[in-house]
């Protein structure tokens, strides 16, 4: 689920299951076809087509977000045959620390999130970072530095804490996403919402006393994103493979 996990600026335009977020409903259907026939093996995953992808998934094959999750999960066996003997956890083997997974996975096409603001590069690293810390949540990576992770930028968390008045945004750009704008990927206020929820998570987890990690509390902030009120606001969206 982690080789997909990004799509929130099509969740509009997808088919949804009663009760069911975007996500939600990706999950659900990928879970059901596991519990059926059993994972992917990494050699199926690099025959995927949009096709298969949108059956499994309960989508229109000419969805555009299907054949982006055909990619990206042809990307992942890929990397899986190529780097790791076709085994999932051998990426896990390869890592010294939770940190060091991410950084690993973060290098495939399919997990890119690096975005250029000014003269510097932006590394979010949101999707290889979370699957590292789910790897380490299942038990299956056993391994140091969880803390060290930052918040996970996409744009549920910049929507919670803007309502409760944590970031506060330029009138202009909060009324962009009350109208149901697109944010562009990679724009100068779309890189500054990113980047300005992880710096303020961070504070969050300094005024804890590090008691709860960033990622903790990105988990706490992306579950209470889930309540109706956030849900009853338009939140930033954007089309991007990143989140």
């Amino acid at each position: 689920m982690n080789g997909i996990n990004f799509g929130s600026g099509w969740w509009p335009t997808v088919r949804k299951r009663p009760g069911h977020s975007g996500y939600a409903t990706m999950a659900a259907g990928l879970s059901e076809r596991f519990e059926a026939d059993g994972p992917w093996r990494p050699e199926k995953l690099v025959a995927l087509d949009a096709a298969t992808v949108a059956e499994v998934l309960g989508q229109d094959p000419e969805h555009p977000l299907m054949a982006q999750f055909a990619e990206a999960l042809q990307d992942l066996g890929d990397h899986l045959l190529r780097e790791h003997g076709g085994r999932y956890l051998g990426v896990v083997e390869v890592a010294d620390s939770i940190p060091a997974l991410a950084a690993n996975v973060a290098r495939w096409d399919s997990f890119a999130d690096v975005s250029r603001y000014e003269d510097r590069e932006v590394p979010f690293y949101k999707r290889a970072q979370i699957a590292a810390a789910d790897l380490r949540r299942a038990g299956l990576a056993d391994l140091p530095g969880i803390e060290e992770l930052t918040a996970f930028a996409d744009n549920l968390v910049p929507h919670v804490l803007r309502l409760d008045g944590v970031l506060q945004l330029d009138p202009t750009l909060t009324a962009k996403i009350e109208s149901g704008q697109l944010l562009e990927h990679g724009s100068p206020e779309e890189v500054e919402l990113r980047a300005c929820a992880v710096h303020a998570v961070e504070h969050l987890a300094d005024a804890t006393g590090r008691l709860l990690s960033p990622a903790e509390i990105d988990s706490a902030l992306w579950n209470r994103g889930r309540g109706a009120r956030y849900k009853s606001r338009p939140r930033p969206r954007c089309r991007t493979t990143a989140y």
